[in-house]
């Protein structure tokens, strides 16, 4: 079993396990169903939350590439730069 690490997400039968933050003792985590709207923030120790997951034979999820395209300009085809708004 990996350790823990942020932003992890741990797959188990009918729920998941999203951890947020892991502190020295603490771990800051998500639990709730497949696709769930709302899923309420919860805090355990380290050796709980991985005693759990090892009970219910969780598996670690890949962690999702995002890929980041840059704006282009039709005109010339060259890269746009961000403008800052303009203050009034």
């Amino acid at each position: 079993m990996q350790p823990l690490a942020d932003g992890q997400i741990w797959r188990m039968a009918e729920t998941n396990l999203q951890v947020d933050m892991v502190g020295k003792l603490l771990v800051h985590y998500k639990l709730g169903k497949h696709n769930a709207v709302r899923v309420s923030n919860s805090i355990g120790s380290k050796t709980n939350i991985e005693k759990f997951l090892k009970k219910n034979k969780a598996v670690l999820q890949p962690a999702a590439k995002v890929i980041v395209k840059p704006v282009v300009d039709k005109k010339n085809g060259a890269a746009k730069k961000p403008v800052a708004a303009k203050k009034k």
